[in-house]
C-alpha cells in the first residue's frame, strides 16, 4: 500500500534519515520503532507531505506522493496523528471531528457566504458521519466536552477519531499509547484491531514494545536514521541485542 525507497533527509549536514526503505502491506499493522532520535518522524513528516526529503521516493498505491502537500496526500486516503495531538482544545470533541471531514461545501469560499446553513442536508450529513467516528472510539458521551477537558488517554482516541473522518486507508499513528494508562492502552488496542477487520492498514511509531509485539504483523527498527532489523514481532522478539540495545 505504502512504498518508501532509498529515503534521504540531511538537515543542516546531519543526516536523519539513510537510505532508508519499507513495503507496507494492506490490512495489516506495521509498526516503526527505535530510540529517540532514530528518525522515525522524520518518515512519517516526509510520507505525510510535513518535509520535503533530500532524496528518495514515496509511493502510495503506486503513485509518487514524495513533493505533495499534506491536504493532497489526505485526499489520497492517508491519515495521520501526531505526538502532540495536535487537537484544537477549545472545540468540543464534535467539533474537532468535524473539521476532519474533507470537501465540505464550506471550504468552497462562495459556497460559505451564500449557502451553508447549520440546517443543511451536507450539515446534518457531516454530523452524523462524526458521531460514527466518536462512538467507533467510545468517545459519544464526550461529543459536547472541549478537548482540553478530555483525559490523556481520551485525547488520544480523539485524535485517531480526526482521522478517520477524513476516510482514509492507511493510519499513520505517531505513538498512539505513549504516556497513557494501561486500561486506555486495552481500549486504543482494541480500536486499532477494528480499523484493521474493517480492512484498514495502520503504520505507527511506538516506544511501548509490549504493545508494539501484541498489536503488529511486522516490525521495522530504526537507528541513527537507518534501518536495522525488520520482520515479524517473533523474529524482532527473538533477537535480545535490538531490545536491550534500541528500545530499553
Amino acid at each position: 500500500m505504502l512504498e518508501v525507497k532509498g529515503l534521504y533527509k540531511n538537515f543542516d549536514g546531519v543526516q536523519a534519515v539513510q537510505d532508508f526503505s519499507l513495503k507496507l502491506e494492506a490490512g495489516k499493522v506495521t509498526s516503526l520503532i527505535g530510540p529517540n532520535g532514530a528518525g522515525k518522524t522524520t518518515v512519517f513528516n516526509i510520507a505525510t507531505g510535513f518535509l520535503n526529503a533530500s532524496k528518495g521516493e514515496v509511493l502510495y498505491q503506486d503513485k509518487k506522493i514524495l513533493g505533495a502537500t499534506p491536504w493532497q496526500i489526505v485526499r489520497t486516503g492517508i491519515s495521520r496523528t501526531f505526538q502532540n495531538l495536535r487537537l484544537f482544545r477549545k472545540l468540543t470533541a464534535l467539533e474537532n471531528v468535524l473539521l476532519g471531514r474533507q470537501k465540505q461545501l464550506g471550504e468552497k469560499l462562495l459556497r460559505a457566504l451564500f449557502t451553508f446553513s447549520e440546517n443543511s442536508s451536507e450539515h446534518r450529513q457531516n454530523i452524523e458521519k462524526a458521531m460514527q467516528q466518536l462512538v467507533f472510539v467510545g468517545l459519544e458521551d464526550k461529543r459536547n466536552d472541549l478537548a482540553e477537558n478530555l483525559s490523556y488517554g481520551q485525547q488520544k482516541l480523539l485524535s485517531i477519531a480526526c482521522c478517520l473522518a477524513a476516510e482514509p486507508d492507511l493510519l499513520m499513528l505517531d505513538e498512539p499509547v505513549s504516556g497513557v494508562q494501561p486500561a486506555m492502552i486495552e481500549k486504543i488496542e482494541s480500536v486499532i484491531r477494528e480499523l484493521i477487520a474493517k480492512k484498514k492498514t495502520v503504520f505507527l511509531i511506538e516506544h511501548d514494545i509490549d504493545f508494539v509485539l501484541r498489536i503488529s504483523d511486522a516490525v521495522v527498527v530504526m537507528d541513527d536514521g537507518c534501518k536495522i532489523a525488520e520482520g515479524t514481532p517473533s523474529a524482532i522478539q527473538n533477537k535480545p541485542e535490538i531490545l536491550e540495545a534500541y528500545l530499553s
